[in-house]
């Protein structure tokens, strides 16, 4: 990736209208910046995280040619990472994960997920250690995005949409 120009998306909350701005990590996770780079753009029913704290994310079919490999890995993300995580059906396909209608066994789903705030932990209960592979950080709308973020906390993410799209 030397010589190329950083790359930038949005991520949007598109019913509250927030935008923050992030740039691309290719330095550190290339494969999986393609991936998303590729596939956008992207957008998806909001999710606010149980275990992780201070993260949403929206659920996809997977839409790389192959999943990337654990490249640039965390499980204690910072505010401001997106984070990329697969999941196989039969680990989702639970009632207590509350996406019983939506994921069934041998589906395989892809997790993009953004961290707005501090002290996150990848740390699940049922399974233990859950990394994420960091692929961008927000640069620019981190405030107005965790104040949002707060807001779906507290009032529902019924309705919303999180969207990413290039910058």
């Amino acid at each position: 990736m030397e010589g190329m120009a950083d790359r930038y998306i949005e991520v949007s909350l598109v019913k509250r209208d927030v935008t923050c701005r992030a740039r691309l990590l290719d330095d550190r996770a290339p494969i999986t910046c393609a991936a998303v780079w590729d596939s956008l753009p992207l957008a998806g029913d909001v999710y606010h995280a149980k275990y992780a704290r201070n993260e949403i994310y929206a659920l996809f079919p997977p839409f790389a040619a192959t999943e990337p490999p654990l490249e640039n890995p965390t499980v204690t993300p910072i505010p401001g990472d997106l984070c990329y995580f697969t999941f196989a059906g039969a680990e989702l396909g639970t009632k207590s994960y509350g996406y019983d209608r939506e994921v069934r066994a041998g589906t395989t789903l892809v997790d993009l997920a953004l961290f707005y705030e501090r002290n996150n932990l990848l740390l699940n209960g049922d399974v233990g250690w859950v990394p994420g592979i960091v692929w961008g950080q927000v640069v620019e709308g981190l405030d107005a995005m965790a104040e949002a973020c707060n807001d779906l906390w507290r009032s529902g993410a019924a309705g919303e949409t999180l969207s990413f799209r290039r910058a």
